[in-house]
């Protein structure tokens, strides 16, 4: 069974403490995340001037997107790798075609050479 862990981390100025399954430095990195998503929105003026809710569902959208974006692109990957499996699968199946039409083109070369053909 994996060990807990717990971290103290800083997010948006505060300290908190994150425990979970994954290494302290997975805890940092995403509080990491969450701070840069603070950082990118606060630098706006008309952002602090918004209620601190209100505030607190751009950054939550701004997340959300970034986790859209990102499960799209998984999806436009695994279908690439799809397509790339599928193709690869073709040329095997054109090589081995290819070698038993070359065996047998090669057998019928030997049998005409043995026959005395030219």
């Amino acid at each position: 069974m994996a060990v807990k862990t717990d971290a103290e981390v800083i997010i948006g100025g505060k300290v908190f403490t994150l425990s979970g399954y994954e290494s302290e430095e997975y805890l940092q990195k995403v509080a990491s995340y969450l701070n840069n998503k603070i950082s990118e929105n606060t630098g706006d003026e008309n952002f602090k001037r918004l209620p601190i809710d209100t505030q607190a569902v751009l950054i939550e959208l701004n997340i959300a997107d970034d986790f859209f974006k990102a499960r799209q692109q998984i999806e436009q990957l695994e279908q690439e790798i799809e397509n790339k499996e599928k193709e690869l699968y073709d040329l095997k199946h054109e090589l081995i075609a290819t070698q038993i039409k070359m065996e047998n083109m090669e057998r019928n070369l030997k049998r005409a050479q043995e026959k005395g053909c030219p």
